[in-house]
């Protein structure tokens, strides 16, 4: 392994320092090795990234460290050092006095790990009552401080609304409020951004930046954003089947890297290329009648009454949108800002408080039964949280069939080998049809989502964030597979991103959303190099990578992979 303390570095000794980790996972078909002989440091006061595609092994290192690996795991071998303690080896009850108050973790799903039926406030309080941090009378101001620190805006409101009353980006940062409630030494985030916009990402991670530089925090990132962790990063750690391929100093592997798996991510690395643009298939010329049109668009929600009263929040303001077939228009904004409850309004998830919405020229605002139902056979909805969104009781065979199913099209047969062409198109094997969920990478699941999407080959395709939860070579993929069915059938694409790197390579039209309002709208290379919008320069401004040297394309130094 590359020596972690060349190049003039602090050799003090590592907070964190994994020798030969392997660990292993029971499942139907037979033990599955995710983590073989990986070796890692992660040293005071700076913060570590680990890189590599879905399914590499990236969070069963992160959940390892902290044993919250899932039932079927288990460590086969490996040391896992931890000032005096071996982590690896621990008791229960000696973990217990590790996890939370020393080491902090950032789970990646935010809707699985915060309990539904407890408020905001109560679970940041519990977890400062639990480490003696607060009493119970104190809890709810300390929790709200807490909330605010981590970047929840109007963090007094928040505190007081349940999870389903958050954006995914805020309960994402609730999350994160949880896991520096108690100053841990080590804070192990996996992908604690992956559902947030680049403006809040930002805000986020000059936060756990700051606890790096201010009190010697110590930060394990798990990512598949190169761009975050060639920005945020001392050090990069890049994974591929289990195994550590090559690490070292950020900028050293960015500019020179040694492997070409490595070559391979920052090709991929969509917000590492900003200026290689991707020209969607422009299909026919635009139609005099759009396939979806919205007009004046408002949307509506009752907040927590305060001593003011009731209290209402719109949180789509008078929103027009136009898009025709074989097109892709996407929705850009900061979380909160209305994108996602414009798409549920457009797809009759929601009911509009007032505004009309046109499919194929027929108002479908107030659509019921059937009206309702034949619309979500022609408009297909990818969810931005694959977690949360696949049936946990069905194989993959059966979540990529239930829309055709549903629908009564084809039989038995025709559906498998439907199923198994949709795989095949978003790079799964076809082994995959008789695992389930449970059994797969978060990336691997929104995969299978897509997949699902497409099976009754819609009109319309609302895209939430279908591609956050993806590394990035397996985004490209997925991008690529976009624009290659939208060419082949004309498909038309609602797409809700807060990566613009990503929007950039794959829309026709931007509409830039804030406070529910669209503020600005154009062609991507328009609205991007030349944005009128102060709000739109801000977006721009904070997409990750800018930092990054161009990777190089051969290399014929002797630094080479870690085994």
């Amino acid at each position: 392994m590359t020596d972690e303390r060349e190049n003039g570095e602090d050799v003090t000794t590592p907070l964190l320092e994994i020798r030969d980790l392997s660990v292993s996972y029971r499942t139907r078909g037979g033990t599955v090795q995710a983590v073989r002989g990986v070796d890692l440091d992660v040293w005071p006061g700076q913060v570590t990234a680990v890189v590599g595609e879905s399914g590499s092994g990236k969070s069963t290192t992160a959940h390892a460290i902290t044993r919250l690996l899932s039932a079927n795991g288990r460590i086969d071998a490996g040391t896992i050092r931890f000032g005096p303690h071996d982590l690896a080896t621990l008791s229960e009850a000696e973990l217990r006095t590790v996890r939370g108050t020393r080491v902090g973790l950032v789970p990646q799903d935010p809707t699985v790990s915060l309990n539904p039926v407890k408020r905001i406030g109560d679970q940041v309080g519990e977890v400062l009552r639990i480490h003696g941090l607060a009493t119970r009378r104190s809890a709810p101001a300390e929790a709200i401080a807490v909330l605010d620190r981590a970047g929840l805006p109007d963090a007094a409101t928040r505190a007081r609304q349940y999870p389903h009353e958050l954006s995914g980006g805020m309960r994402q940062r609730a999350l994160i409020a949880i896991a520096i409630a108690a100053q841990p030494d080590l804070i192990i985030a996996d992908e604690p951004t992956s559902a947030l916009d680049v403006t809040v990402q930002r805000v986020i991670l000059d936060h756990l930046q700051r606890l790096t530089e201010d009190s010697g925090t110590a930060i394990l990132l798990v990512t598949h954003d190169l761009g975050v962790a060639a920005d945020r990063a001392q050090r990069l750690v890049v994974m591929s089947k289990g195994r550590v391929v090559e690490a070292g100093p950020t900028q050293d592997i960015l500019a020179d890297p040694q492997d070409d798996y490595t070559r391979h991510l920052l090709a991929s690395a969509p917000s590492l290329t900003t200026a290689r643009p991707r020209t969607p298939a422009s299909g026919s010329a635009a139609e005099t009648a759009p396939l979806l049109e919205v007009r004046n668009l408002v949307k509506e929600f009752r907040l927590p009454s305060s001593g003011d009263g009731p209290r209402t929040l719109r949180a789509v303001d008078d929103v027009s949108l136009t898009l025709h077939r074989g097109q892709t228009l996407a929705l850009v904004g900061e979380s909160g800002s209305g994108k996602s409850t414009t798409a549920r309004l457009v797809l009759r998830l929601a009911d509009a408080t007032a505004g009309q919405i046109l499919f194929d020229g027929t108002d479908v605002t107030t659509a019921k039964g059937a009206r309702a139902r034949q619309l979500r056979r022609r408009a297909q909805l990818v969810y931005q949280n694959p977690y949360a969104s696949l049936d946990p009781r069905f194989s993959v065979a059966e979540v990529i069939t239930e829309p055709l199913r549903a629908f009564k099209v084809g039989g038995r047969t025709s559906r498998l080998a439907r199923a198994r062409e949709l795989l095949d198109r978003v790079a799964l094997p076809a082994a995959t049809l008789e695992r389930r969920p449970a059994e797969l990478s978060g990336g691997q699941r929104q995969r299978v989502a897509i997949a699902r999407a497409l099976a009754l080959s819609p009109d319309l395709v609302v895209c939430d964030e279908p591609v956050s939860a993806l590394d990035v070579s397996v985004q490209a993929q997925v991008l690529d597979l976009l624009v290659e069915l939208q060419a082949d059938t004309g498909v038309a694409y609602l797409f809700i991103s807060h990566d613009l790197a990503v929007v950039r390579q794959i829309a026709h039209q931007v509409a830039v959303m804030r406070a529910g309002r669209v503020v600005e709208t154009g062609p991507p290379e328009e609205l991007f190099t030349r944005p009128h919008h102060e709000y739109t320069r801000e977006l721009l401004a904070a997409i990750p990578g800018g930092r990054v040297p161009a990777p190089a394309v051969e290399t014929t130094t002797s630094r080479g992979p870690v085994a």
